[in-house]
């Protein structure tokens, strides 16, 4: 560091706090430690009886935390984000619509395993409206080496480590299962639970209908919502081994690519999901959809919705968080329930 005058310190970097004094009003710190000097700074310090400043001198190579943060902001940030200005080397980052959050787990260990840098997300793969925080980034030090925040961008390459997709699906198909329900013997409570689910994203039910326990016929209803256009098809019901349960059966009959029959999570292991030839998703939902305020549906319909591919190997990580505690009161989604994956 090095002690220069005020009026010449414009552009410089502060050593320590600076406290401005006014009596009855205030003693705080006007400038922090860190704080980049500007023209309009010049006359406060000086009513601060600041006449000399000690300042950092930035030597060749390094980088002030600010602009290191923003180098650590452009290995993040990407479309449907809005971003927080630099203060006190920190950064955070915000969304910028209601979508799909979702965060490269393994390139974001790749910057924070670098000595001095970090950044702090949010979860992945879960649902975030338009104003949610996102990540937070700093470097440690004041100063730092501007090779680390090259050799980072190096590791994880030109894609961001962070998106914000937005929720694609806009219509959906709701067939529900079940001899009884299409009888008429019982009133139909599980289309209801689903239907609100979908709405809360603003998806509208634009297919309905009842079908018997009956394999042929589930998947000629299957090809009627297909034909009416539904971007989604979902399933209630029929999804145990029990002989007379069909959907499962009814769902590979119908054409639909199976990437799992059973997920890795309690409630909701017999989930079915398989996608068409045109990426059209179908599901089959389980009965403790209708019971349960959260269970393994509610883990992957903000990436249904949002269009993001579920593989298999996915869903066998699910299991991992995968377990509802069962709390006496949901706090679903503010809880570690589905969070694993």
């Amino acid at each position: 560091m090095k002690l220069i005058k005020t009026e010449d310190a414009v552009g410089s970097v502060l050593c320590h706090d600076m406290t401005q004094i006014i009596p009855g009003v205030t003693k705080d710190a006007r400038f922090r430690k860190g704080h980049i000097v500007t023209e309009e700074d010049i006359p406060v310090l000086l009513s601060m009886g600041k006449e000399n400043l000690f300042v950092y001198e930035l030597p060749e190579g390094f980088l002030h935390e600010d602009e290191a943060a923003e180098r650590l902001l452009a290995l993040c940030f990407g479309p449907n984000m809005t971003r927080s200005g630099a203060k006190e080397g920190k950064i955070e980052v915000k969304a910028d619509i209601d979508g799909l959050f979702k965060a490269d787990r393994k390139r974001l260990a790749m910057v924070n395993g670098q000595d001095q840098l970090m950044i702090a997300t949010r979860m992945g793969n879960v649902a975030v409206k338009k104003g949610d925080k996102l990540a937070g980034m700093r470097v440690i030090p004041l100063v730092i080496e501007e090779a680390k925040l090259d050799a980072a961008a190096e590791l994880v390459g030109p894609e961001p480590l962070l998106q914000v997709l937005p929720f694609t699906v806009k219509t959906c198909a709701v067939i529900v299962t079940g001899s009884e329900v299409a009888k008429g013997l019982i009133e139909d409570q599980f289309g209801p639970v689903v239907e609100k689910k979908l709405a809360a994203f603003g998806v509208e039910t634009v297919y309905r209908k009842k079908c018997v326990d009956d394999t042929d016929v589930i998947a000629s209803t299957i090809a009627e919502a297909r034909a009416s256009g539904a971007q989604l098809i979902l399933c209630t019901g029929g999804m145990s081994v029990d002989p007379d349960d069909r959907t499962p059966g009814a769902i590979a009959a119908s054409g639909a690519k199976i990437v799992t029959y059973g997920g890795a999570a309690l409630p909701g292991a017999m989930l079915c999901l398989g996608y068409f030839e045109d990426g059209v998703p179908i599901l089959g939902l389980p009965g403790c959809v209708m019971y349960h305020k959260a269970t393994i549906f509610d883990i992957v319909l903000p990436r249904v919705l949002a269009g993001d591919p579920i593989t298999k190997a996915e869903i066998a990580e699910m299991g991992y968080g995968g377990l509802c505690l069962g709390c006496k009161e949901c706090r679903f989604p503010d809880c570690s329930f589905g969070k694993g994956w």
